[in-house]
């Protein structure tokens, strides 16, 4: 049941949501006033009443302690002589008390006695009264001249008054529901006006074409952080679809080169064997190929690094990983010095530190003449890797673009390398999202210096 309540709730727009919180809420508090305005009411009312009995009861009181009859009070109101126990003691009927009732009168306090009190099961007095009007008392215990101690009682019907506070509290409960309905009919009122404006910036942003902007309210509110926050989000889309159409756009360019290269000497084999050429022709077919599989595995990790989430970060040895990726491209004749001091942890996933590595060093390898050097360093709450190359180097207009998806320094160069541009990008986005920096420099050597840091556990 409260799952389905819940469903019932959340699926209620956001101003019916508010206005039906308001109307509790003020249904709750002009319930209470109700109620404490109704408990004042009724204490004020009984504090009169009590006050006129009182006086009566003095005049009565000093009476009975000087010898005399008790004398006569007003039309409306009864005087009793009871015994210390609550008997009678004026040879009149007895009156309906309990004596936990008598005990408070004799303690001064005053008493109601309403319709229906006594249990109908208990045995009353012959001629007591079991229902009639409601009557409230007070009483004062005094000594006669003989020593003998009397509570004197005055009472007075009460039912005049409680019909009078009745009457008020008939109109406490339509007041407070008529002021709930106002307060509600005013919350809704106010809650539309008040997103009558979010509501047109909803409109505005989806019918906003690429490239515009919402306005921005001039006063420094909500609806201002709103739209700010609209307009960055609208930034961030108009950028992701750019990229991704910029990328689309280099990805088929760069297909299309290696595939048409292999068609065509295909074809041109096909359509004039020559057993002299065929061994040249498979050649230069491999090597299409292989470089058509080299951008083929660099666009699929670029597309997992875009759309998967991360693994949870753990701290990984970068001294190991440096020198397991050099002894990889130590196997095919590439000369790598790994230089590390003192053991370095960086906080990222394993199988990212070596994609990194095995990039970043075989990018240097790639362009290098004899030597790929490697500094694997501590750097105060970050862990960094140096790869430094003695050829040609990159040129200082090009390091900032250097990381950019499918950006060459020389495209003849890159494309008879087989480099399509996608590697040091793959290293520039898992090193930053892991909270890291890349950066492109120059090398004493003269080459190329790549530095990249990771967050320390």
């Amino acid at each position: 049941m409260f799952r389905a309540m819940r469903q019932w709730w959340v699926r209620r727009t956001l101003r019916a949501r508010i206005t039906m919180v308001v109307a509790t809420v003020a249904l709750l508090v002009f319930g209470w006033i109700a109620q404490v305005t109704s408990a004042i009411f009724a204490s004020a009312l009984t504090d009169q009443v009590d006050g006129q009995l009182r006086a009566t009861l003095d005049s009565v009181s000093a009476d009975i302690t000087a010898g005399r009859p008790a004398g006569a009070g007003p039309r409306d109101q009864r005087i009793r002589v009871l015994d210390s126990s609550g008997g009678v003691a004026d040879g009149l009927q007895p009156v309906p008390l309990h004596d936990w009732q008598v005990r408070q009168l004799r303690a001064g306090q005053g008493v109601s006695v309403f319709p229906g009190f006594f249990n109908p099961d208990e045995d009353q007095a012959e001629g007591q009264e079991r229902f009639g009007p409601a009557v409230r008392w007070v009483g004062k215990v005094v000594s006669g001249p003989d020593g003998v101690q009397r509570l004197v009682v005055v009472g007075t019907e009460f039912t005049a008054y409680l019909s009078v506070f009745e009457r008020a509290g008939y109109w406490f409960l339509p007041g407070a529901l008529l002021s709930m309905l106002a307060v509600a009919g005013t919350a809704w009122l106010a809650v539309r006006l008040a997103l009558r404006p979010v509501q047109r910036m909803r409109a505005a942003a989806g019918a906003l074409p690429p490239g515009q902007r919402l306005p921005v309210p001039e006063a420094r509110d909500e609806l201002r952080a709103l739209a700010e926050e609209l307009n960055a989000l609208l930034a961030r889309r108009d950028e992701a679809a750019e990229r991704m159409r910029r990328f689309s756009g280099d990805a088929a360019h760069e297909l299309r080169s290696p595939v048409a290269s292999l068609r065509v000497q295909a074809e041109v084999a096909v359509a004039h064997p020559d057993p002299e050429l065929a061994q040249e022709t498979l050649a230069d077919i491999a090597v299409e190929a292989e470089r058509l599989s080299h951008l083929v595995d660099d666009l699929l990790m670029l597309a997992r690094a875009d759309a998967v989430d991360l693994p949870e970060a753990e701290p990984v040895d970068l001294v190991a990983a440096a020198r397991a990726s050099a002894a990889r491209l130590g196997e095919r004749g590439i000369v790598v010095r790994v230089e590390a001091p003192t053991p370095v942890l960086v906080l990222a996933a394993q199988r990212e530190v070596e994609l990194v590595v095995d990039n970043v060093l075989r990018n240097a390898a790639r362009y290098a003449r004899a030597l790929v050097r490697v500094l694997v360093l501590p750097a105060g709450a970050q862990g960094r890797l140096l790869v430094e190359d003695d050829g040609p180097g990159v040129p200082e207009e090009h390091r900032d673009q250097v990381f950019e998806r499918f950006h060459r320094v020389d495209e003849a160069r890159d494309r008879a390398s087989g480099g399509a541009g996608l590697g040091l990008a793959l290293v520039a986005d898992l090193v930053r999202r892991r909270g890291g920096t890349v950066r492109a420099a120059g090398s004493p050597e003269g080459g190329a210096r790549f530095e990249i840091r990771w967050p320390k556990p």
